[in-house]
């Protein structure tokens, strides 16, 4: 009898811990992990990718984000200051969009939840329709989609210096926004991470769950760049 009360609490034993190790395979999955230890630094529309030490002095000459000045959901004042020391992530959209910007606002939304608590990392849409997305429907559409204010900023503004900042400074577009004029429609998936010097440092395509995931890793490999 008690060689098989041993052999029932062996057999027991056994089960519970293979039990454990399938919840625990089961758990949430790791954090994606970068594809590199440091980021590239980007300067053009084809984004090809330039490798350079932060502190390389070369750095003050290149390609940086223009100054600007834009409205925010809440009617705020949003410049290149609102960004000072910190990492970025911005896209171009508009409200009424019935095709890509619910995917991407979905997974802006991912990416707010992602660094919610980190001061250092901030969030900026544009409207594409700047002449219809005014200041009170950029709001009713911020409170719609659970948009925090100071973590993401919806904007509006001249529709000249949204569509400049698109296509000459974010390359968002990549090399078929330097073929469009200035006033033909501005519409990508593109979301692009900025760093505290006004340096683009990557480009993701929003509405791919897995590019947004590599986006979250690469953010916290450039919190690591001194």
């Amino acid at each position: 009898m008690n060689w098989m009360m041993k052999k029932f609490n062996i057999n027991t034993n056994i089960f519970i811990l293979m039990s454990l190790a399938i919840l625990i395979s089961c758990g949430p999955p790791d954090d994606p992990i970068s594809r590199v230890d440091t980021l590239p630094y980007y300067d053009e529309a084809t984004f090809t990718p330039h490798w350079f030490d932060p502190k390389d002095e070369i750095l003050t000459q290149f390609h940086h984000i223009s100054l600007f000045k834009l409205i925010n959901q809440d009617g705020d004042t949003i410049s290149e200051n609102t960004f000072n020391e910190k990492i970025y992530i911005t896209n171009f959209f508009f409200t009424v969009c019935p095709g890509i910007c619910p995917k991407m606002t979905s997974n802006m939304t991912k990416l707010q939840e992602a660094f919610l608590e980190d001061n250092d990392v901030l969030l900026l849409s544009h409207s594409v329709t700047p002449e219809r997305d005014s200041v009170p429907v950029l709001k009713k559409y911020a409170d719609k989609k659970g948009v925090i204010s100071d973590k993401w900023h919806l904007v509006t503004g001249d529709q000249q210096e949204i569509y400049k900042l698109g296509r000459k400074d974010y390359f968002v577009e990549e090399d078929l926004g330097l073929q469009k004029s200035p006033d033909e429609f501005l519409h990508t998936e593109n979301f692009i991470l900025i760093d505290k010097n006004r340096h683009i440092r990557g480009t993701y395509n929003g509405l791919n769950k897995t590019s947004v995931e590599q986006l979250i890793a690469d953010v916290r490999t450039l919190q690591k760049e001194r």
